[in-house]
């Protein structure tokens, strides 16, 4: 039992549900008395839908610029490309209408408009190294807003994943207004989504209360939520495996990513899981949403002695108590079809050590609740996941 911590809230102003994107957005727009408002839009959701289009049609003379050509993995790159382009547009508000990259990448395009950063050298100033606990950057004038369309919950952050392409090195970056300042969810705009990805941002989502859950940082409020929230997507999960076009099962797997993303709100410190996650995503090109079903179940066995209790508790939200966690969790995304396996996404024995000498230095990899003492430890890991 955790007897001592620190609970931390988000600089979020509000989640809105239950209303059309495009309304919630001007409403949004409005409140925020917002005049230039900047779409990064998922090219998919702007070129074959016009889901895209409503949200152009509704904000009216307040659309100044969309930008769909949103790289997999947000690099510093494009993010110094798309925050010159806001720069120019004179934008006053930032929209993220997609998935976990579009969100990143709307993160990180505020901070390189704070700091007039131009190029992917122009973040070399700002280090956000293991052990770094302040945010390096200036509070942003223009802030941002997520409307997700998978459940990877990133949006429930104050963080960014970037890629530094020189070294292909995914990096993190922090500052408490890089959480955005409102969500909207709008189930209707999932209903886009490819199955692979929805599946899957969904165990991501899971990851991120399982690693809260299982922190020694973590929280009596914390623990809770993200039990619930584990739950219900699980249950949504399987709903829609079933029946895609459920638009009430889609809101409540929504609903259960909010939840389960409830220690990413708190700043718990995530665990190994999302630590190797980041290098096989930066380094090695891994789709994020594949991470997590070829780590985990390796993970909870590598974590148990240090974290049997949250784990028992962990099995039964997965509707399997009694039995062990790792083998409740791989049993749940085998049946939503994603890869077990490490080598089921391309990653061989020869790439272990490689993955290991990074890993080996990541935040969240020390943060893990069973230390690694050595690469060595993290190359068995990864044997176990093989």
């Amino acid at each position: 039992m955790r007897r001592t911590g620190v609970h931390n809230f988000p600089a979020i102003d509000r989640v809105i549900y239950g209303k059309a994107a495009s309304e919630a957005l001007n409403e949004e727009a409005e409140r925020l008395n917002a005049k230039r408002v900047f779409l990064l839009a998922s090219r998919t959701l702007n070129t074959k839908t016009d889901e895209i289009e409503k949200i152009r049609r509704t904000l009216g003379d307040k659309h100044v610029a969309t930008f769909d050509g949103i790289a997999q993995h947000t690099t510093r790159k494009q993010a110094a490309e798309v925050a010159h382009q806001a720069k120019d547009a004179r934008a006053d508000l930032i929209v993220a209408v997609g998935g976990g990259s579009a969100v990143d990448l709307a993160k990180i395009v505020i901070m390189a408009m704070e700091h007039d950063i131009r190029d992917e050298a122009g973040f070399d100033p700002f280090p956000m190294s293991p052990g770094v606990n302040y945010s390096p950057f200036r509070s942003p004038t223009v802030r941002q807003i997520a409307v997700p369309s998978t459940l990877n919950g990133g949006e429930y952050n104050a963080a960014a994943l970037v890629t530094d392409e020189r070294n292909k090195l995914k990096q993190i970056f922090f500052h408490p207004q890089m959480m955005p300042v409102a969500i909207i969810l709008d189930p209707s705009l999932t209903l886009h989504t490819p199955s692979k990805l929805w599946m899957g941002s969904g165990t991501r989502s899971m990851d991120h209360g399982i690693e809260a859950l299982c922190s020694p940082a973590g929280t009596p409020l914390a623990d809770e939520v993200v039990l619930a929230g584990i739950r219900i997507l699980r249950e949504a999960m399987l709903r829609t495996l079933d029946y895609p076009g459920d638009l009430e099962a889609r809101r409540l797997a929504q609903h259960g990513s909010w939840l389960a993303s409830f220690g990413l709100q708190a700043r718990i410190p995530m665990g190994a899981s999302h630590g190797i996650g980041h290098v096989l995503g930066g380094t090695f090109g891994v789709p994020h949403y594949y991470c997590t079903p070829v780590i985990m179940p390796s993970l909870l066995r590598y974590n148990k002695p240090f974290t049997e209790d949250a784990q028992k508790r962990l099995a039964t939200v997965l509707g399997a108590p009694g039995i062990e966690a790792a083998d409740a969790f791989a049993e749940f995304t085998n049946k939503l079809g994603l890869p077990g396996r490490l080598a089921d996404v391309g990653i061989g024995e020869h790439k272990f050590d490689q993955i290991s000498k990074i890993a080996i230095n990541h935040r969240f990899v020390q943060a893990n609740p069973r230390p690694f003492k050595s690469e060595a430890d993290i190359v068995d890991l990864l044997r176990a996941a093989a």
